[in-house]
């Protein structure tokens, strides 16, 4: 488990009023179908806010025999070529600073400052679409609208190959970044 979630983890109880062992045991109790349920319940009767609430749900769902490394490998069956577009956005968003947190869920990775500022997921078995949250920022023909993502990101980029990893899109991720302080 890196740094940032230990802290997170920590600071739980200080700012959501249980520690997660309680949220687990809660929302266990719950049985809630989908992650967003879960989610929207832990924010609208709780008053968890979405970085707590996303992060307690996906650890209370999370299979601890599933290791990342499981579920980007389950991600990318069939779609073995989006593999290398996968691994030049981390080899970016890593060069960011020790504070970046890599969550791995089973149908997309986030990608987290102190907030979620960019989401992998791969889209068709030719395309991965990276979410980034870039507020006021105007979309372009490239930097789209967030399309599928809704309001957990503000655009989208579709790239099919690693050379779309470029210095424009580098430079979009590092924005990205600087906006989720």
């Amino acid at each position: 488990m890196d740094k940032a979630l230990q802290t997170m983890i920590a600071n739980m109880p200080e700012k959501t009023g249980k520690s997660l062992e309680q949220w687990k045991t809660l929302l266990k109790a719950k049985a809630f179908a989908k992650h967003g349920e879960a989610v929207k319940f832990l924010k609208t009767e709780h008053g968890v806010t979405h970085g707590f609430a996303n992060t307690i749900v996906s650890l209370t769902n999370k299979d601890d025999s599933e290791t990342p490394d499981d579920l980007v490998s389950n991600q990318y069956k069939g779609k073995e070529s989006l593999k290398p577009i996968y691994d030049a956005l981390l080899n970016v968003v890593q060069t960011f600073g020790d504070d970046v947190t890599i969550t791995h869920k089973k149908g997309s990775v986030s990608i987290i400052r102190n907030k979620q500022f960019a989401l992998i997921k791969p889209a068709t078995k030719t395309r991965i679409d990276l979410g980034l949250k870039l507020k006021d920022v105007p979309t372009t023909e490239r930097l789209e609208n967030s399309g599928p993502f809704g309001t957990m990101c503000t655009h989208r980029v579709r790239l099919e190959n690693t050379n779309q990893v470029d210095n424009q899109l580098t430079n979009w991720l590092h924005e990205a970044y600087n906006k989720a302080e």
